[in-house]
């Protein structure tokens, strides 16, 4: 399909907005920390980060092909003295939409969208095509099929499973708890198949996102 993108961060996007309207399905702190989680979970794929203890750590500094993927990587390298990951989360939260939208722009996937309010203007990133929007709605579609029906995952999609459990988007991904209920109780096992550090990075996503909306609620 063209324009499909198989980056971590990229298919986290596609499931956490609206493919009819580019709306997100979450609180926009909630749709940051997930994308932060997912662009660092993305170095980790490729032996670039790991995880241990809270901390990140640069284990190659060989660039990655993938532009922002890179610039991340800068920044932790340039910034030896900041290695906690819930301090990360949070600082690529604040314009982790912005990036990624912008780079599915480049994949061909969505287009901005300006829209008015009455003090400022707001960029939404839109499917505008049918082929745009068959994509969008392609990505829980597609990783709900090979929950129900128990294929083998690779690494990406098992750390997209725990992002989307983390997040709160499991009832956009599997929205029917008759039919799928036992897609339900197998994500458990999903997440928990996971090596320690990407495990962990999804522990600390869930507990910062829980944290945020527990604030949000005061």
């Amino acid at each position: 399909m063209r324009g499909v993108t198989a980056l971590l961060a990229d298919q986290f996007f596609l499931i956490a907005h609206e493919d009819r309207s580019g709306r997100s399905r979450l609180h926009p702190r909630a749709t940051g920390l997930g994308l932060a989680a997912a662009l660092l979970g993305e170095l980790m794929l490729s032996d670039r980060l790991r995880v241990f203890e809270g901390e990140l750590d640069v284990v190659s500094r060989e660039p990655p092909r993938d532009a922002l993927s890179h610039n991340i990587l800068d920044l932790l390298i340039a910034q030896p003295q900041h290695r906690e990951l819930r301090t990360w989360l949070h600082f690529l939260a604040q314009d982790a939409a912005e990036k990624v939208g912008e780079r599915l722009i480049r994949a061909g996937v969505v287009e901005p969208v300006l829209r008015r309010k009455i003090l400022s203007t707001q960029t939404i990133y839109m499917p505008m095509n049918e082929d745009q929007r068959n994509v969008a709605a392609w990505a829980p579609i597609r990783l709900a099929n090979i929950l129900v029906h128990r294929r083998p995952m690779d690494i990406g999609d098992r750390v997209l499973s725990g992002l989307v459990v983390a997040t709160g988007l499991t009832r956009h991904v599997l929205w029917d708890f008759t039919a799928h209920r036992q897609a339900l109780m197998h994500l458990p096992n999903v997440v928990g198949s996971l090596p320690d550090d990407l495990r962990e990075l999804i522990e600390h996503t869930e507990a910062l996102v829980g944290s945020a909306m527990a604030a949000g609620r005061r």
